[in-house]
């Protein structure tokens, strides 16, 4: 059986705990586990003599065990095992005295004591890596790493002389020579003769084997309760090893060669070996050639060379066994870069394929609707608006389809930009639909634009067609659609049905469009009964920093609307420790006080119930810009529970919250954080405080049914219940313009743009307006840092950049909020600005040559992974 990355694991990895463990980080395929990459490495490990020992510094060395024995601890219960360690052939080598230290490890488990104990034998080989210290004045090692050497393999070198120099100079077995290893031999004797019937394995064939794997820079993978960092790499390292690699990748650039260490062949209790495969049957040679027969380069031979970077396969080998730091670096910039270069491409084929497209010309005509219209607004648009709806009149014009974003913040006039389109295009005698994420937003928007246009001449039918209407209505709306006449359609995913039929469909316009994937969208394409592709204007409020946007909507052309319309306040923001209930009891007063002037307020929790773990939070998604990186598992990111622990995808998508900063050990582990509020929890407490004696409160999550929600927003924006207690749900399209105070509960767990959507929830009266953001960040810690940044600014594009550095573009603009898989891991939008720009450069020579990339197999190949991994990517945020 041959080896791909779209092998499974399950096929190869005879230990199936391991096999569910690795799913659950999302590591299902070989594919899987290549790109599953370390979140650091460690810096190689010195080589020390134990008289050379500096108590707190890291090292490592060479010894025999001299003695060893088991200690119960009565008073503590447990055990604790000490072996005595005596490293004077070792020493020899260094050119220092000889000496002895004590190993020492403790357990409960007898088990685990008794596994220790028969592989630490006296006058057993061993190599040792671990943190000095000292105790009753001796120098012990707790829990070091432990290498056993197998017997006999001694006495054929020159002594240990390339050790001893490495150890010298400070730098250990890295010192000078590239491959200090490769004239080094063990000079120990055999150890004792294991017991007649014992089956000991051992972790080493030679001294030099041993020393190579310990003292070695090594990855560091994000790991879980079930499954260590140090398992991830065995596995991985025993998939390159049944992909043919046979030894680590060298300085010069090439898959194997002379002076490279070996990779370790896996045993068959950890991967299946294939039958015919020895592990000691395949030269270094034919394994480099086998693994990049396995892993095909994706970027082209000449813009690789142009580059002088890795071969994929090289880049693999140099993450996950890297020969030096420099080396691991080198190849992390060889797969950022081809990130870059599949990203750019498949921006540029599809903005090819879009203008290749025929679409519906929409000129504008002589006292045109649109102008009507915008003579008959109460108020001037802006300098923004004016260019943008000029810039869209020119596209409309043409007869191939428009395609442009259009970025704006909360209440900067989108809705009359987009309006003033579509009337361009019911004044061609086409149609127009308008889409909106929720049914409470599509029905705000169609009893909006229905008034707007209610005095032009002639007449604009305004249809809105949602899920959640009744069946007649619903029956009567799909007709008005079918009929093809021209006029204004405003829908939810209703529009993506398959009983939607809009015959004279020229314009669609996506609102909050992240909210949608493209097949979606594509699928308003075959809604035309004559083939043509419909202009396409998409818009959001969550803001995106402008090098971003030219970077990753490179098929798109951008506007944006940076003023804001006469008459809006500033929203002061308040960080306000949970822990300080002085603050707390002043904040719900001032609360109460807004809300008996006549205002409302939004009190914002990330969950519905405390209790129920796998329930649906918000709507069902998370933020524009935030959401946990593209298949959160499968980059080390997920959402929490409730109770602290990892969640499933589903329950990620179920938070209503986007928690992209889960923090990690440095082992890797993920840290437990406090659990959630939740809706139920926080209405009730609230409602027992004295400051809200007598006030109706009410919820709403995304669990709620569109006739409740809309139910639940016409009794707030009335008054009826003038406090809002809700998830996320209440995040893009609720305009209540008495509300003037927003509450965000954990507010350091979200992403800053989500943030800031949710406090552009609350102002869009013209009343004083405030945002609290209640934390329980640790002070100094990276999420105060990050709130003092949504704190101290109300400028979207710089709050958005922030957002990327703190979390790095795969998590800011990938589709995760989708559950989709993104395939960005290691590009970075603002860091990469540069290599992106290159790599976009020669993706467009590229394409020039060859439009089609039929000389590209494997790049055609990553394009249409690419495309179909990140469907909402490509046109969204």
């Amino acid at each position: 059986m041959s080896i791909t990355m779209d092998t499974t694991l399950a096929s190869l990895v005879t230990n199936k705990r391991r096999v569910s463990a690795l799913k659950s980080l999302g590591i299902v395929t070989v594919g899987d586990a290549l790109t599953y990459y370390p979140f650091r490495v460690t810096e190689p490990v010195p080589l020390r003599a134990i008289r050379e020992a500096a108590p707190g510094q890291q090292m490592a060395f060479a010894a025999v065990i001299r003695d060893m024995r088991v200690v119960p601890m009565n008073a503590r219960r447990g055990y604790r095992l000490e072996a005595t360690v005596d490293d004077a052939d070792f020493a020899r080598s260094c050119r220092v005295p000889g000496s002895t230290a004590r190993l020492t490890f403790f357990s409960y488990r007898k088990s685990y004591v008794d596994w220790v104990s028969m592989r630490l034998r006296a006058g057993t080989s061993v190599v040792v890596s671990g943190m000095p210290s000292e105790y009753m004045g001796q120098l012990q090692f707790t829990h070091p790493e432990i290498l056993t050497v197998a017997p006999g393999s001694a006495g054929t070198g020159a002594g240990l002389e390339g050790y001893a120099r490495g150890a010298a100079s400070g730098n250990g077995a890295f010192a000078g020579s590239t491959d200090p290893y490769a004239s080094a031999q063990s000079a120990y004797p055999p150890a004792a003769a294991a017991p007649s019937g014992a089956a000991l394995k051992y972790d080493a064939d030679t001294v030099q084997e041993a020393l190579t794997r310990v003292c070695r820079p090594r990855p560091v993978y994000h790991a879980s309760s079930r499954i260590s960092s140090e398992h991830i790499h065995e596995t991985i390292l025993g998939l390159l090893w049944m992909m043919g690699a046979r030894t680590s990748s060298t300085p010069d650039g090439q898959l194997a060669g002379a002076g490279s260490a070996d990779i370790v062949a896996p045993t068959t209790d950890t991967i299946a070996v294939q039958n015919g495969e020895e592990k000691s049957g395949t030269t270094a040679e034919s394994g480099a050639e086998a693994l990049s027969q396995s892993i095909p380069d994706v970027l082209p031979e000449s813009v690789r060379k142009a580059k002088n970077l890795m071969h994929r396969a090289e880049a693999f080998l140099a993450i996950h066994d890297p020969a030096s730091t420099a080396r691991f670096k080198e190849a992390i910039e060889t797969l950022r870069y081809e990130e870059a270069f599949v990203s750019q491409t498949s921006l540029l084929k599809a903005r090819s394929h879009a203008h290749k497209s025929a679409a519906h010309s929409c000129p504008l005509v002589t006292d045109s609707l649109r102008d009507q219209f915008i003579a008959s607004l109460p108020f001037s648009l802006t300098a923004g608006q004016q260019q943008v709806i000029h810039d869209i009149a020119a596209d409309l014009a043409h007869d191939w389809p428009m395609q442009r974003l259009l970025q704006g913040e909360v209440g900067s006039g989108k809705t009359v930009v987009a309006l003033a389109a579509m009337l361009q295009a019911v004044d061609a005698g086409y149609q127009a639909v308008l889409v909106a994420p929720t049914q409470v937003l599509a029905e705000q928007h169609a009893e909006t634009i229905g008034r707007m246009v209610e005095q032009l001449k002639p007449a604009i039918p305004v249809t809105l067609l949602t899920g959640g209407m009744k069946l007649a209505a619903r029956r009567k709306a799909l007709a008005a659609a079918a009929s093809g006449e021209p006029g204004i359609i405003v829908a939810t995913h209703a529009a993506f049905s398959k009983t939607f039929q809009a015959p004279h469909l020229a314009l669609v316009v996506i609102d909050e469009q992240h909210r949608f994937g493209v097949e979606q969208r594509e699928s308003l394409n075959a809604k035309t009964d004559d083939g043509t592709t419909p202009h396409l204007l998409v818009m959001t409020a969550t803001p995106i920093p402008r090098t971003a946007a030219m970077t990753w909507f490179g098929d798109l052309d951008i506007s944006w609307l940076t003023e804001l319309p006469g008459g809006r306040k500033p929203i002061r923001t308040v960080v306000v420790n949970e822990a300080d209930a002085a603050t707390m009891g002043r904040m719900f007063a001032h609360i109460r006080a807004r809300v008996d002037a006549g205002e409302r307020a939004y009190i914002v929790c990330p969950r519905i119930d405390a209790d129920d773990e796998e329930n649906e939070g918000g709507s069902g998604v998370s933020s524009a810009a935030g959401s946990a990186r593209g298949r959160a598992a499968a980059s080390g990111s997920s959402a929490r529970t409730a109770a602290g622990g990892r969640a499933t995808r589903a329950a990620a998508d179920a938070i209503g919250i986007d928690d992209p900063y889960e923090t990690f050990d440095e082992n890797g582990e993920t840290v437990a954080r406090p659990p959630l509020h939740a809706v139920s929890e926080i209405a009730d407490r609230l409602q027992k405080l004295p400051q809200f004696q007598g006030i109706r409160f009410a919820t709403l999550t995304g669990r709620d049914k569109d006739d409740v929600k809309t139910q639940v927003m016409a009794d707030f924006a009335g008054g009826e219940t003038p406090i809002l207690v809700s998830t996320t749900v209440i995040e893009v399209g609720v305009d209540v313009k008495q509300a003037s105070c927003i509450v965000i509960f954990d507010a350091d767990r979200y992403g800053l743009s989500q943030l800031h959507q949710l406090r552009g929830r609350v102002g869009r009266g013209g009343t004083n307006s405030w945002a609290f953001l209640i934390s329980r960040a640790e002070p100094g810690s990276p999420a105060e840092q990050r709130l003092e940044v949504i704190h101290h600014s109300l400028d979207g594009a710089e709050i958005a950049q922030a957002d990327l550095e703190f979390r790095g573009a795969g998590d800011v603009l990938g589709d995760a909020q989708s559950g989709g898989k993104s395939s960005l891991k290691l590009l970075r939008v603002v860091k990469d600005a540069d290599m992106i720009a290159d790599a976009r450069t020669r993706a467009e020579q590229l394409l020039a040559a060859d439009p089609e990339l039929a000389g590209e197999v494997q790049l055609a190949g990553a394009v249409l992974d690419f495309t179909r991994g990140n469907e909402t990517f490509l046109t969204s945020s």
